[in-house]
């Protein structure tokens, strides 16, 4: 079994802890805050418990490292560790720029080690369904997509929605279209902490003609975790909200022009929903590094896919701030 440290102990990590224990071998947790890191420890006192990064990389028996710490380290821990011969997995989004993303790339190639963003939702059944209903064609060519993360708080001060919910939705866009946005342009309003955009609009265009859309915002009386996926001939939601509708097809789509009038009409069929399994995202994500790590799978296209979303999300921020 893969030796596992995770570093960072606050609000994801011990999630990630409870997985990496239940399918690795947990070696060591590390956090700066001692009374977080001695609650941890008590919890698994098989796991080495320190405040020192330096202390888990220097122990050569360690495979893996996992980072769960705020977005502004991510990129100088996962570059020490994968210096230090670990493999990877490092939370969303592991850089905050594109020229440090595509750094971390290179020397994960160069040490032939993992690195895997955290990308929790191109993990979750509801996800992989709509993506096989893209890839089989069964919706037609996709015309655009566009995504609803919004809720009343929790209102952050260090990151604004873009960063804070937009990356949610933005590699799973992605994902489903499988190509780079020629365009994507952002804009939003900080209400409640200057300098931190509250509610954000963003729009992406990419070389094929598709569109896409992502509403951004903790200031909204509902709680919206909902992506759409329209097609030529079905559109499929997925509905994180849901307990048992994740996902929903329809049958709709433009049909034909009307010989009097020349507008088009629509066609309406049957609605389904499909099965999707409930097994826990992070419980397969966290599965999927294990066997990256393992040989399995494709390493490299792992983190070419993490590079390209932190590429959009350096356009969006770029845009933000005009």
């Amino acid at each position: 079994m893969a030796r596992v440290g995770v570093v960072g102990l606050n609000y994801w990590g011990p999630n990630l802890v409870r997985n990496f224990d239940d399918l690795a071998e947990l070696a060591w947790v590390c956090d700066l805050d001692e009374e977080r890191l001695a609650t941890l420890a008590a919890r698994y006192p098989q796991a080495r418990a320190s405040t020192s990064i330096d202390e888990l990389l220097a122990d050569e028996t360690v495979d893996a490292v996992v980072v769960a710490t705020p977005v502004p380290t991510h990129y100088a821990l996962a570059k020490q560790a994968l210096e230090a011969g670990k493999h990877v997995f490092v939370e969303k989004p592991p850089a905050m720029r594109a020229a440090e993303m595509d750094e971390l790339v290179r020397i994960a190639a160069d040490r032939d080690r993992v690195l895997m963003p955290g990308h929790l939702l191109l993990y979750h059944p509801g996800v992989e369904k709509l993506k096989a209903l893209v890839d089989s064609g069964e919706l037609g060519e996709v015309l655009c997509v566009y995504g609803n993360r919004q809720n009343l708080g929790i209102v952050r001060t260090n990151e604004n929605a873009l960063w804070s919910l937009g990356v949610h939705d933005l590699s799973v866009i992605l994902y489903l279209l499988d190509e780079d946005p020629e365009t994507a342009t952002a804009q939003g309003r900080d209400f409640l902490t200057p300098g931190v955009e509250d509610v954000v609009f963003c729009y992406l265009r990419f070389p094929s003609g598709k569109i896409a859309h992502m509403h951004l915002s903790w200031l909204d009386p509902h709680k919206m975790r909902k992506l759409t996926v329209v097609g030529r001939e079905k559109m499929a939601v997925f509905d994180d909200m849901e307990l048992e509708r994740k996902v929903t097809v329809y049958e709709k789509s433009p049909w034909k022009r009307a010989e009097t009038y020349g507008e088009w009409q629509t066609r309406s069929g049957d609605i389904y929903i499909p099965k999707i399994s409930t097994a826990e995202p992070l419980r397969l994500e966290c599965t999927f590094f294990l066997e990256l790590v393992d040989g399995k799978h494709d390493r490299a296209k792992v983190a070419r896919d993490g590079a390209r979303v932190v590429r959009a999300l350096e356009m969006l921020t770029e845009s933000l701030g005009r």
